[in-house]
């Protein structure tokens, strides 16, 4: 297939380019390159792609490239609920009318399928149990409202204008090139460094972790063999609270528990997520990487990759990190 990857240079959207490019696709990648969509991360494949710098809610540039193209697979997000939190503009931006674009060019273009890449958190927290495809959405953060809001105008698509589309609904992931506001890699780089780690609340947050190269390969098995219009969870192996996944990291990278620091509670932090996998796994797809696997794996990527995420660190990150956090980060 031609697939346009929008969001492609980002933490996940890059994992998939690298996979597509190897199951033979012709990829496109069209990202507006925000703080977390980086080039770097697409260093290794850029002389098989055809590489295009805008954003999704750009129209005119969304329908020519994406003319020509088999599917069209969504990344483009504003993916931190922090962020969004603070200010959740340019999540409406991204994830509705950016959407609403990318939807009307499936239809006037008349491509053969579109993937909405989603997230866990559109449904809320759950307290015992896992969430289906059916569970009502209930979503608690600016982040996962446009998020579900997104969701839902793909499921209008579908119905009004009889458009082949399909949602994949991933738990946490984490993995090698992941912006390091988010917790396994700010813990892993905040260890590394010596700096304190926080954690928020009490920690005892359990989140459903899922190596990000298992997220690829259930979006590409749902952009082949999808049923027109359903929606697909792809859960992790492995649930951990956020307090002993940091224990883990900080054992990891050969730091002492003493740098775990305690801080103020995110507004409406979601207690629990969990899925249920069940439909996707009737399409052939398990995950084939454990926490107890993935998380080293993970450690030792940041350990052997300053060139990556060094200028992160020394740059917007800090004053991000200063704000939330209220200390400085430590280095350069």
């Amino acid at each position: 297939m031609k697939v346009l990857v929008a969001g492609g240079a980002g933490f996940i959207g890059s994992c998939y380019v690298r996979l597509a490019i190897r199951a033979g696709h012709a990829v496109v990648v069209l990202d507006k390159l925000t703080y977390a969509g980086r080039r770097e991360n697409l260093r290794e494949v850029e002389d098989a792609i055809e590489f295009v710098e805008a954003a999704i809610e750009d129209a005119a540039t969304v329908r020519e490239v994406a003319a020509g193209c088999d599917a069209i697979v969504n990344f483009a997000a504003e993916s931190h609920v922090d962020r969004s939190i603070a200010d959740q503009d340019a999540f409406a931006r991204t994830h509705v009318i950016g959407t609403g674009v990318l939807l009307d060019a499936v239809r006037e273009l008349r491509i053969a399928r579109y993937l909405q890449v989603s997230t866990d958190e559109v449904y809320g927290s759950i307290g015992e149990g896992s969430f289906t495809e059916e569970s009502p959405l209930s979503p608690s953060s600016p982040y996962s409202a446009t998020k579900a809001a997104g969701d839902l105008l793909v499921g209008a698509h579908v119905r009004t204008h009889g458009i082949d589309a399909v949602i994949c609904r991933g738990s946490n992931n984490y993995g090698s090139r992941q912006y390091p506001e988010k917790l396994v890699p700010l813990a892993i780089l905040n260890a590394l460094a010596g700096d304190a780690v926080p954690v928020y609340g009490d920690g005892r947050q359990v989140r459903n972790w899922l190596y990000v190269e298992d997220f690829a390969r259930a979006i590409d098995v749902v952009l082949r063999e999808g049923r027109p219009g359903a929606v697909y969870n792809a859960g992790g192996p492995d649930e951990a609270e956020n307090l002993d996944l940091v224990r883990r990291i900080v054992e990891l990278c050969g730091a002492g528990e003493s740098l775990i620091e305690r801080v103020r509670d995110r507004p409406g932090h979601d207690r629990r997520y969990s899925l249920s996998s069940d439909r996707l796994r009737e399409l052939g797809w398990e995950p084939a990487t454990r926490l107890a696997d993935g998380l080293p794996r993970t450690v030792s990527w940041y350990r052997e990759n300053e060139w990556w995420w060094g200028p992160i660190r020394s740059g917007e990150y800090r004053e991000y990190y200063e704000r939330q956090y209220g200390r400085r980060l430590r280095g350069g």
